[in-house]
């Protein structure tokens, strides 16, 4: 698949997918003003343009990134697996199918996702990928 950044200076190739998560996190919601949604893309993400992607260390076992020139949000990133999670709005193609969501005991009432979806609390997420020690969102 392919995307870029809203001004064009990054761009993002990934292998197809069509599978879509959301995180309700209050680092992902502070991020982006609402539900991160994202799409599972693993490590192999190719990037043109990365003399203008900023890292953000969010925690101890994530990183986020954004362009330096318009802002958009690149991904979000494990950096235990090096597993990428990239933003849906950045990929050409619309063709997502929302399949999980993630913090869901974090949702705030002012929204919901009529899909029915799997779905996990911070708690399960933390177990599944925090190191030892780590129970902050990332």
């Amino acid at each position: 698949m392919n995307g870029h950044c809203l001004c064009g200076a990054v761009s993002i190739t990934t292998p197809a997918t069509t599978e879509m998560g959301a995180c309700h996190c209050g680092a992902c919601r502070r991020w982006g003003g609402g539900p991160l949604l994202t799409v599972h893309c693993g490590p192999d993400v190719g990037f043109n343009g990365t003399d203008q992607i900023a890292i953000y260390p969010s925690s101890q076992w994530a990183e986020r990134a954004f362009c330096r020139q318009c802002g958009t949000h690149l991904y979000y990133k494990l950096l235990a697996t090096g597993e990428y999670f990239v933003p849906a709005g950045v990929f050409d193609s619309a063709d997502f199918e929302l399949g999980s969501q993630i913090y869901v005991d974090k949702k705030p009432a002012y929204y919901a996702f009529a899909n029915q979806t799997a779905m996990l609390t911070e708690q399960q997420v933390i177990a599944q990928y925090a190191p030892p020690g780590d129970d902050a969102a990332g």
